[in-house]
């Protein structure tokens, strides 16, 4: 697991002011389906916008629901029979398709009491609706691009009623609840408290990707050595692409998973993030290769191996791109380039260091929560900063072990670090180690040795049970970044977690 170096949002990850779009025909479903569904997606805590009639006047769409649709994360379109005869329906539609392409929000069409083939093709009732409005004042220009919205809309992967649960209505909306919650519980990895400025690190693995056609499946691996960034790189191409696949997967620390809990738990992992289940039994690593073939490949999906170190994780989890679907993205760390031998020179990436400049940010962000050093600081940063290497992990933790001391202690902590080869980094974390009082320390070898990875409830109560100020004691930890919270576990970058050796 690596440190900080860039925050992973981007435009088509921003804040939406709502969850879902619901797009019908009012006097079809709005008291029957439509209602339903609008009811049952708010008793389960999702933020839906639906429009209201005194929003619809003219033949233009109106800026606030204009608004909505763009600042939505899903749009629910419930095709029903007269569907089309709303020219403020297919207004919609074109926004909502629009903002798919540019946003890269989710789509998902219902068809109600309706055959998805006469949305596609616009015959029966769809047919009749768009020669009706040719005649009205819209002009064949706008319906043909109406016609062009409803087939591509029919085409995305939806609901059909008379396809699920025998047509059983309720069932039916539990089945799209399912799928809704699933999205929008589908959040960014946490990346960074405070972003640095190596955008083009990522713009530099984005371009790579740029050279392999976007039908293939593409692999690209990371490598560096450790505290370089890599896992942070990782994240943030994952944030930025995870809505553009039907699925996503992030394997963090899959060296210290497979040694602490086998290769089959990592498939079984693996299985169950992509297919969002929890009913996946795997038997063995050959069964689980089985597994993975039969069920991910035909799905698009963006799956991340962060930290391996051994050629037998990759043969278990990813050794073929034809395990998965067309376009599916495999994403892999590693500070051992020579496990990427089976990858492009163009499919490789090297984590570059942070230049003078970055280096200094993300150090005084740490050590002042500021962009710059106090005066009578500056030759000592500059000192600390050429001593750690910089490297990301090592300007972290100084940084957060520092703040807040004197001069003095800073100039001692300067002096140790001189005697320490730029290459050491394990040293140079000691340090922070070092720092810490008799029961921190304790509590930090304990959670290295047997906790690593376990439930922060679950290892405080057993440390306070122990007679240790638990809480203030891992406060502490997390605060001087020797222990991260990811989010309810308890988690050591494997730097950090070896000075326990």
């Amino acid at each position: 697991m690596d440190t900080q170096l860039v925050r992973g949002e981007s435009s088509t990850s921003s804040h939406f002011s709502y969850e879902v779009f619901l797009s019908f025909r009012g006097e079809d479903t709005r008291k029957t389906f439509s209602g339903h569904l609008y009811s049952k997606l708010c008793d389960v805590g999702v933020n839906t916008f639906i429009d209201d009639e005194e929003l619809r006047k003219g033949d233009v769409i109106s800026s606030k629901l204009e608004k909505a649709i763009e600042e939505s994360r899903i749009s629910i379109i419930v095709f029903s029979r007269n569907y089309a005869s709303s020219s403020w329906c297919l207004i919609e539609l074109v926004k909502i398709l629009e903002c798919k392409e540019k946003l890269k929000q989710m789509v998902l069409p219902i068809f109600y009491d309706v055959d998805p083939s006469e949305v596609r093709k616009q015959t029966g009732l769809f047919g009749e609706a768009l020669a009706k409005h040719k005649e009205r004042p819209f002009g064949a220009q706008m319906v043909e691009k109406w016609r062009a919205a409803l087939t591509e809309a029919a085409n995305l992967s939806g609901w059909d009623l008379k396809n699920v649960a025998d047509g059983h209505e309720s069932k039916f909306i539990e089945k799209i609840i399912q799928q809704v919650l699933q999205e929008v519980n589908q959040t960014p990895l946490d990346v960074a408290w405070h972003p640095v400025g190596v955008d083009y690190r990522v713009k530099d693995i984005e371009l790579l990707l740029q050279n392999e056609c976007e039908d293939d499946v593409r692999m690209i691996g990371i490598h560096g050595v450790g505290g370089i960034g890599k896992t942070t790189l990782a994240k943030a191409i994952y944030n930025r692409m995870f809505r553009l696949f039907d699925s996503s997967c992030f394997l963090s620390d899959v060296r210290s998973e497979a040694e602490e809990f086998g290769l089959v738990k990592l498939q079984e992992k693996l299985l169950r993030q992509i297919l969002k289940t929890k009913d996946i039994k795997v038997g063995s690593v050959a069964q689980g290769i089985n597994l993975i073939k039969a069920r991910l490949g035909s799905k698009k999906v963006l799956v991340v191996l962060d930290d391996v170190d051994h050629k037998r994780q990759l043969e278990a989890l990813t050794r073929e791109r034809s395990w998965f679907g067309s376009g599916s993205l495999i994403i892999i760390t590693t500070r051992d380039e020579r496990l990427l031998c089976r990858l492009g020179e163009k499919e490789r990436y090297e984590a570059k260091l942070l230049n003078g400049n970055e280096a200094m940010l993300l150090f005084c962000w740490h050590a002042f929560d500021s962009h710059f050093p106090p005066q009578d600081y500056v030759n000592l940063a500059h000192d600390i900063i050429e001593y750690s290497g910089r490297l990301p992990l090592a300007l972290v933790t100084l940084g957060s072990h520092l703040q807040g001391s004197s001069i003095e202690e800073w100039g001692y902590e300067v002096e140790k670090l001189r005697a320490i080869p730029h290459s050491d980094i394990q040293k140079i974390l000691k340090i922070s180690f070092d720092g810490l009082d008799d029961e921190t320390q304790t509590v930090f070898l304990d959670i290295a040795c047997a906790f690593h990875g376990f439930l922060e409830d679950e290892v405080t109560e057993i440390l306070i049970a122990c007679g240790f100020h638990a809480k203030s004691t891992i406060a502490t930890l997390v605060q001087k970044h020797l222990l991260q919270r990811s989010p309810y576990y308890l988690q050591m970058h494997d730097l950090v977690h070896d000075l326990d050796a």
